[in-house]
């Protein structure tokens, strides 16, 4: 069998909404709900949606899901919505997932996190430009936004959690997802963001009431050195316990010696939640 050259295969048409409503016989509306809950892959175009045929048939050959199959690939639909700029959209898929049973720290975890790295990879690879990996953080930090009330727990707290950036990291999503996770946790939490000088952890933590430890991301590589200066300077001044993390730590930085390396959020969680208990337990043998 002789197969064509891929310059000469046909390309992938691309439909209007109304045509995809036509080709899956559903209300324009109801195309239009797929679309902006992720389920139909689709991308803006001057005031409407254009759809791939062959997403049309992808979809219509799938089988619907229900809530109760708890198999439906948020991560690549939040992705999808990401990457098209479509906030509006982005938050019907949220809102979708927790209607399906997750919870607000579980949409970060199982969702949004899985989303992010996955359109971190294909930009890595050159498959979409630094544009759509900008739009989709700027849509990323306005979901975060609209989330994080729901991590709020009222009454006294476990104590105070200093998060930040490493100085020359330029990414603050890392550091707002922990915070909020941590904010549900039960500990108070001041996120530096991005790119945050050594002053202004030691000047942060120095002042915290109830002070538990001190975080510290990196999500861009060659920070290893600033990571080392900037745990030192901690430990020297304030004496506390460091957890970093982020992909962006290289080998080099374990010289920094802080008291945890983590590799994701959930490392980060189990990370300060045993440093918590160890320091409530000390507190109660010298009360």
């Amino acid at each position: 069998m002789i197969k064509e050259s891929k310059s000469s295969q046909p390309t992938d048409p691309t439909l209007t909404l109304t045509e995809a409503a036509d080709l899956l016989g559903v209300h324009y509306m109801t195309v239009y709900r797929y679309v902006r809950t992720g389920r139909l892959p689709a991308v803006k175009a001057g005031g409407g949606w254009l759809v791939n045929k062959s997403a049309i048939d992808d979809f219509a050959s799938t089988p619907p899901t229900t809530k109760s199959e708890g198999n439906v690939d948020w991560p690549a639909r939040l992705g999808d919505r990401l990457l098209a700029g479509d906030e509006a959209g982005a938050w019907n898929v949220i809102e979708a997932s927790m209607t399906s049973g997750l919870e607000p720290s579980e949409v970060y975890l199982d969702a949004l996190a899985p989303a992010l790295a996955a359109i971190g990879s294909a930009w890595a690879a050159g498959e979409i430009s630094i544009a759509d990996e900008h739009r989709a953080t700027a849509v990323t930090n306005r979901l975060i936004g609209r989330l994080g009330p729901r991590f709020h727990r009222p009454g006294q707290t476990r104590g105070t959690i200093v998060l930040g950036a490493v100085a020359g990291d330029h990414h603050a999503v890392p550091t707002a997802i922990a915070s909020d996770l941590l904010r549900g946790n039960g500990f108070t939490v001041f996120d530096l963001g991005a790119n945050s000088p050594v002053e202004s952890f030691l000047d942060t933590a120095g002042s915290a009431d109830r002070l538990i430890a001190v975080g510290i991301t990196s999500s861009a590589a060659g920070t290893d050195d600033q990571m080392i200066a900037t745990v030192a300077a901690i430990k020297e001044e304030l004496q506390c316990p460091v957890v970093i993390g982020g992909h962006g730590i290289g080998s080099k930085a374990r010289d920094a010696h802080p008291d945890a390396i983590t590799a994701s959020a959930t490392e980060m969680l189990l990370a300060f939640n045993e440093i918590a208990e160890l320091a409530i337990s000390a507190r109660t043998k010298t009360a």
